[in-house]
């Protein structure tokens, strides 16, 4: 495959037909000023430089890029895993949220609002709210408090308020829908930090902006690792999407395959159609009636019924594909790697692994390839996940 130049379509925020800001005219305002902060910000060498220091020696970056040699032996390819579950707080939303926080304080904003569905963005934005001295409230569904009491358990002791959402699905989807309610009735004070790659312009950008970290580390990695400098193949699960978009930001300009691996049940860029949800417009799964339908995955953080608009462009472009992994196929993968190789990666992540078992040594996943996946969070917030569902026999 030849490269090819991605980049957001004249409109800013626009990527081809998707993304755009569709909020109330009371929100517009709000949009604008972080739009305008960003674009300040991320020019400016100071704050580049203070939220480079933080990722360093806060986060723990860079994250290795670790050979999975005895799963490579078993499938037959090469298997690279770009570590992001060993940075601080165990997942890549560190990433986003720090570089959000600084935005926040340099806007002058009090306190940070945010949504999450697993509880990583919840826990990171707790985590960077501490350390910069900013009140957290958390909007989390009340399903996912439920089995993820770990993450509500560590964002509480973080100093967060944690508020259960119990609408619709009780689910990301319902918890993001709050937020932003919230968002307006608060705009003047609150920063809402929005945990991935959706949501009104610039926060698609600007997200993908602040996980790029990921793919350029990796770009950088790959090139001292393979003799071929790029690998085959990059893959990342996929739920609003902020964990691909910043690895295949490192690759998109590169010969190398992108796909990205969605919940059979929450499969936006593999099933869905355009409509609008949450301030931006992209692929949702919807009725016939173009209602928003409830998405289902046994990961709480792929729990959702679209994709970023930027992943949609690519779909479209046909410069990434986008497929889809069961719940019992990604339970599998996570016991396979923690088995093989001692790691045990979150459920979200092991959606990606499971496609690499299930495609190794087919037309989709030639034998000898080389594949880049990223491990965007790790497995311990999973385990009562897996005590009930995993076959350990």
């Amino acid at each position: 495959m030849s490269s090819i130049t991605v980049r957001p379509t004249v409109v800013p925020g626009r990527y081809g037909s998707y993304g755009g800001r569709y909020v109330p005219e009371s929100l517009i305002p709000a949009c604008e000023a972080v739009a305008e902060a960003f674009s300040e910000a991320w020019a400016d060498p100071g704050f580049r430089g203070t939220l480079g220091a933080l990722l360093s020696a806060y986060a723990g970056r860079p994250t290795p890029l670790t050979p999975a040699l005895r799963l490579s032996a078993e499938l037959g390819v090469t298997v690279l895993l770009k570590r992001e579950d060993l940075t601080h707080t165990g997942s890549h939303k560190i990433n986003n949220v720090l570089g959000q926080a600084l935005l926040a304080r340099r806007m002058g904003r009090t306190r940070l609002i945010a949504e999450t569905g697993a509880g990583m963005h919840g826990v990171a934005t707790a985590t960077a709210g501490a350390l910069l001295g900013l009140p957290v409230k958390v909007f989390m569904g009340e399903r996912d408090m439920e089995r993820q009491a770990h993450n509500v358990f560590r964002m509480r002791l973080l100093g967060a308020e944690v508020v259960p959402v119990t609408t619709g699905s009780r689910t990301l989807k319902d918890a993001t829908s709050e937020a932003m309610r919230h968002w307006v009735t608060d705009a003047d004070e609150a920063y809402y930090c929005v945990g991935s790659v959706i949501g009104p312009h610039p926060y698609p950008t600007m997200v993908r902006e602040f996980q790029r970290v990921i793919g350029d580390e990796a770009r950088r990695q790959c090139a001292a690792e393979l003799p071929a400098a790029i690998p085959d193949y990059v893959v990342a699960c996929v739920g609003g999407g902020s964990n691909a978009a910043g690895t295949f930001a490192g690759f998109v300009e590169t010969s190398a395959k992108l796909v990205g691996v969605e919940a059979e049940g929450g499969s936006g860029a593999a099933n869905g159609e355009i409509g609008v949800l949450h301030g931006f417009q992209s692929l949702f799964l919807q009725d016939e009636h173009g209602q928003i339908k409830e998405a289902h995955s046994i990961a709480a953080g792929l729990d959702y019924p679209g994709v970023g608009p930027e992943h949609a462009y690519l779909r479209d472009l046909g410069r990434a594909r986008y497929v889809t992994v069961s719940d019992g196929e990604a339970i599998a993968a996570a016991v396979r790697l923690a088995r093989a190789e001692g790691v045990l990666p979150a459920i979200e992540s092991a959606h990606a692994v499971a496609w690499v078992v299930r495609a190794a040594g087919t037309p989709e996943l030639p034998g000898g390839s080389t594949v880049l996946v990223t491990l965007s969070g790790r497995g311990d917030k999973d385990i009562t996940t897996l005590i009930a569902e995993a076959d350990l026999a």
